[in-house]
């Protein structure tokens, strides 16, 4: 049987730089009162054991650790993946590679804390600068880098990454206006995300627009999962009227509409029209009217903000909007007359 493989430990880099515990530890927490031949042997020995903090050891030499962090909320849902494609494009262009911290759940409470400890955390100690999509954290107290997709505010303090979020809603609704519907349900996203309320706002000002009355009873909050799409559906299609289509603020809502409108016997688009908005790579299987935000794109514009700034090329523009498009399939009808 193979002997196991022992991990290397700070006492063996001691042991073999023939120095104190404590002076390796002075070394790779920076500390400048080390002479630098004691330094460099120090470094030396850490590089050849392959001590496991040897990415300090190469940024204490460079000042650089060519390493970035991405915080989000929940790698598992379909947003998450399509930023994940975007930064993955623009890390295989640099010199950078990649570590993701996550939350596992976009419902987590205490999750403002969390961020702030990771951006802390990483930024403190093992990254140059950080990404974090859809913070619900207002600040960060750091001096690093920092570049948000999808801010909670429409003018944070730091680099962000957003779409046009108003836009988008406001032409989701004119094309469901547009095809005669006018009981329209709507089901809102994250409350504490700037882009939620944008296309909340959206879908209220382009009612206003057409003449019709915004009935409260058609805006059902949710969370941008499909648990509250579906839950939002039921909410809507069991009112005494009920709304001829319903936009739903993200795909995964809209696929929990989909869900309910099985169970209750609706066909979309015939009996219910349904349109949603990201275009994740689901939507296009579904048939789903969306609007597209290009979240990819947000994703590698973002890394390479980032890395521009952390190598001193700092961005004309602290905000990058990427334009919205709808895209039109088969889950919406025209209103008969």
């Amino acid at each position: 049987m193979p002997k196991k493989k022992r991990t290397v430990t700070i006492q063996d880099v001691a042991k073999k730089a023939k120095v104190s515990v404590s002076t390796v530890s002075r070394v790779l927490n920076g500390k400048v009162d080390v002479a630098s031949d004691t330094q460099e042997r120090i470094l030396s020995v850490i590089d050849t054991l392959g001590y496991t903090t040897n990415l300090a050891a190469r940024s204490m030499r460079s000042h650089k650790k060519n390493l970035v962090g991405l915080i989000m909320p929940d790698i598992a849902y379909p947003f998450a993946i399509e930023v994940m494609k975007g930064v993955n494009r623009a890390i295989a262009e640099s010199e950078f590679d990649l570590l993701v911290y996550t939350t596992g759940d976009v419902r987590k409470s205490g999750r403002a804390s969390h961020e702030q400890k990771y951006v802390s955390l990483l930024t403190n100690s093992i990254s140059d600068g950080v990404i974090i999509v859809a913070p619900v954290a207002g600040e960060f107290y750091s001096d690093a880098p920092i570049v948000s997709i999808d801010p909670l505010a429409s003018n944070p303090n730091y680099p962000a990454v957003y779409a046009t979020n108003y836009q988008g809603a406001m032409e989701a609704m004119e094309y469901l206006l547009g095809l005669g519907h006018k009981r329209i349900g709507y089901i809102s996203g994250r409350a504490e995300l700037e882009s939620s309320n944008r296309r909340l706002m959206g879908y209220r000002d382009a009612l206003k627009q057409a003449g019709i009355p915004i009935d409260e009873q058609l805006i059902a909050s949710g969370d941008y999962t499909t648990e509250t799409g579906a839950s939002g559906a039921r909410q809507l299609l069991t009112l005494e009227k009920p709304p001829s289509a319903i936009f739903a603020s993200n795909d995964q809502m809209a696929m929990g509409v989909f869900q309910v409108a099985e169970e209750m016997g609706l066909r979309i688009p015939n009996d219910l029209s349904v349109i949603g908005f990201d275009n994740i790579t689901e939507s296009k299987y579904m048939g789903l009217t969306t609007v597209d935000q290009f979240i990819a794109e947000m994703g590698y514009v973002a890394t390479k903000m980032l890395t521009d700034i952390i190598n001193k090329k700092h961005p004309e523009n602290q905000t990058y909007k990427v334009q919205t498009k709808l895209v039109i399939r088969n889950s919406c009808m025209k209103m008969a007359a």
